[in-house]
């Protein structure tokens, strides 16, 4: 399984002007891959450049590694790429465009770089255009050593989150479990309250709350607009203005760390649970598009600035992403699928209503919380393709991150 860890260094002043320097290089790159595929698209009547033309237009001519240039050059492929399969599902998304002043570079294992794992010295190779560079050599402290243990790095990049630092992407050449042999299957619901509400056929289900997570982004969204309210009074470039911009980078910097430690909290609570109660396959609600569309329609009543905001905020896609690789870690298999209707509609007689507050009630007499009613939908269309009754619930344990 890969990971990727994030962490400081410490170098001499001439190594660290030589890392600010391979950036602003891997941004030349990046620039001039934009430059190639649009002269392309010009003369040969849209058609894209491709990666091994970019290759070819780009080897030898830069001073790093020869796979520091190919990692500039596949990630630009890669965005193209994505941003057509966007555009294949019908979102408005504009293809790579804009230039970069820095752009992180990319040593891959084993010719790129090499680690002493006695002293910490990480040795990061240049390329021999149009001469033989010496490497830069970085040093790890014995903290960043011990979180890899025995795990094999095999890319390391130069990121920057309010300084320069290094991401490691590791192997931890563990082999993939073997999957859990059970008949008990779970539902997700994801929201903003309670960030992970679960439903299990075995009648247990959990609710564990995002309050936590909805007071950062609140904060963070605060602050911004007071950052933004003080640099619209500077005139742009200013040194106030520079200052301003610092603090919030620093800020926001603080607070997307805040958001990611509560989010990998979440999630692993949740795994715990799974795990607790031998689950085998997980099914999650897919919001993805929640926050867009508005409104669909002029007699549909648009949602307010609040609603729109806390919606934007919502880091659903980072909590999927956080799901899949922890419930594989374990062996439990983890399907996405459509949770059209699943909070309005009764399992027991079918009708449609909109919850009130945080309880669903119906006209037949059936009530319950209103997210493990969501949950227990969801597992009933993952199962059947289809909303009905599943089973009673026979016990809810609340889960609050630290």
């Amino acid at each position: 399984m890969y990971k990727c860890l994030k962490v400081d260094f410490s170098c001499d002043r001439n190594n660290l002007d030589k890392l600010f320097a391979c950036n602003r290089i891997s941004a030349q790159i990046w620039n001039q891959c934009l430059d190639l595929a649009n002269t392309y698209r010009v003369e040969n009547n849209g058609a894209w450049i491709s990666k091994t033309q970019l290759q070819s237009a780009t080897k030898q001519t830069y001073p790093l590694h020869s796979q520091s240039v190919q990692a500039v050059v596949h990630s630009y492929c890669e965005a193209r790429d994505a941003t057509k399969a966007a555009r294949d599902i019908g979102l408005n998304t504009r293809y790579p465009w804009r230039r970069k002043y820095a752009y992180p570079t990319t040593w891959v294992f084993p010719k790129g770089f090499a680690i002493d794992y006695n002293t910490g010295t990480l040795t990061l190779k240049l390329g021999i255009y149009p001469m033989r560079q010496e490497p830069i050599k970085v040093k790890l402290s014995q903290a960043t050593l011990g979180r890899i243990g025995s795990a094999r790095v095999k890319e390391v990049s130069l990121i920057w989150d309010n300084r320069l630092m290094l991401a490691l992407c590791l192997n931890d050449r563990q082999e993939k479990p073997e999957p859990i042999c059970s008949d008990t299957e779970a539902g997700i619901d994801l929201g903003i309250i309670h960030s992970i509400t679960a439903f299990a056929d075995n009648g247990q289900a959990t609710i564990i709350t995002g309050r936590l997570l909805r007071s950062i982004n609140r904060y963070r969204n605060n602050k911004l607009a007071e950052f933004q309210k003080l640099m619209s009074r500077c005139t742009k470039y200013s040194r106030r203005w520079k200052r301003l911009k610092r603090a919030k980078r620093r800020l926001l910097s603080k607070l997307d760390a805040q958001v990611r430690d509560i989010t990998h909290k979440i999630t692993r609570s949740f795994v715990r649970w799974a795990e607790a109660n031998n689950v085998s396959r997980v099914f999650v609600g897919n919001v993805e598009g929640v926050q867009r569309n508005t409104r669909n329609g002029s007699k549909k009543k648009r949602r307010t600035k609040q609603v729109s905001q806390e919606l934007s905020s919502w880091n659903f896609g980072q909590q999927l992403n956080y799901l899949k690789y922890k419930l594989e870690a374990v062996g439990i298999r983890l399907s996405k699928i459509s949770e059209a209707y699943s909070t309005q509609t009764c399992p027991v007689c079918g009708r449609r209503k909109k919850a009130q507050g945080r309880t669903y009630t119906c006209k037949c007499g059936y009530t319950a919380h209103r997210d493990i009613h969501g949950a227990r939908n969801i597992l009933s269309l993952g199962q059947h393709h289809n909303i009905s009754w599943i089973a009673e619930i026979q016990n809810i344990t609340y889960l609050r991150t630290a």
